[in-house]
């Protein structure tokens, strides 16, 4: 029996690559120099994901602006003036908007693996396709499409328009891919994590789980870690969740400073295997824990201490779990 555990993906920058970004922004240091602080900060992140003991690991978006923005950060067609995120502490974020086409990603996440390339013209469907196909190519072991907009869609349109617009758009990028590279692609959703606060966690998930179950893909990355009534939502994804689709729930809250003992990642585990099949179980990260760069709210020191929990929680509600199959079985 092996329950499988994932990251989501941001984890806080060091306070010398947040300083060398703003340094690089107003000029006063070189390119080669931020490419200096990058290569540190890449080289300690998984140097401590490693000593984490998780199976799979990440550069924890050191070198991302952001994960909403990376693909179109530093394009000459954005202006200011776009949608404009409240969270629940009162700060916003306030996203670019395309002024001029043709749509064009300027970075794609393979760069995050390899040297920068450059890019053709293409249409926003077959952009996505590419950012997600060059990582496949290139041995990422899963490729996590985030939907961290899900919840605020409802929020922004409860007619529910908005949301299944974007489930559809995300379907035509998904039909692109076999069924076999989709067993390699996975959607997360959360109330969006910023400075310890979110954006749509007053949104009820059972206005966003039946549309986000729609999509062809193998793994679903589901915060829960930090919701009030966690058995009423795993019983609306044990309802809409298909029979192929793999659940990893969130057992650790970024936003909480706190951080989770492995016996209380183990319990979380273990509400949750008592409604979803464990066949389809995994665990994860309610979210990243810094998704834009300048987030400094949570320290890397309790990042990785939340996902050594999570991964030995995991490990020891794998060992309840086996300890109460074989009791289980019958003497003969």
């Amino acid at each position: 029996m092996t329950i499988p555990t994932e990251p989501i993906g941001s984890i806080p920058r060091p306070a010398e690559l947040i300083e060398g970004m703003q340094q690089l922004a107003a000029g006063r240091i070189s390119q080669d120099q931020m490419g200096a602080l990058y290569d540190r900060a890449i080289c300690d992140t998984i140097r401590r994901f490693e000593e984490t003991g998780s199976p799979i690991i990440t550069d924890g978006e050191q070198t991302k602006p952001s994960f909403a923005t990376y693909p179109i950060h530093g394009l000459e067609t954005l202006a200011p003036g776009g949608v404009t995120i409240p969270f629940a502490d009162g700060h916003t974020r306030q996203l670019p908007k395309l002024a001029a086409g043709p749509f064009q990603y300027r970075t794609y996440a393979v760069t995050y693996l390899e040297e920068a390339k450059k890019h053709a013209r293409a249409d926003l469907l077959r952009e996505a396709e590419r950012d997600i196909r060059q990582c496949l190519a290139r041995g990422a072991a899963n490729v996590q499409i985030d939907f961290t907009e899900g919840r605020l869609a409802v929020k922004l349109d409860p007619s529910k328009q908005l949301l299944r617009s974007f489930v559809d758009l995300n379907a035509r990028v998904l039909d692109r891919f076999t069924a076999d590279e989709r067993s390699r692609i996975g959607v997360h959703t959360c109330p969006g994590g910023d400075h310890d606060s979110t954006h749509s966690a007053d949104v009820d998930y059972a206005d966003l789980l039946p549309d986000l179950f729609r999509l062809q893909v193998r793994n679903f990355y589901i915060q829960l870690a930090s919701e009030r009534n966690r058995t009423r939502v795993l019983r609306i994804i044990k309802e809409n969740a298909k029979a192929d689709q793999r659940v990893f729930v969130g057992v650790t809250d970024p936003i909480d400073p706190r951080v989770e003992t492995p016996e209380e990642v183990r319990d979380r585990v273990l509400e949750a295997a008592e409604i979803i099949p464990l066949s389809q179980l995994g665990t994860t990260d309610d979210c990243g824990f810094s998704p834009f760069a300048d987030d400094t709210s949570t320290a890397r020191e309790t990042a990785f201490a939340k996902i050594r929990a999570r991964v030995a929680g995991t490990k020891l509600a794998e060992q309840a779990l086996t300890s109460t199959t074989t009791a289980a079985r019958p003497r003969r």
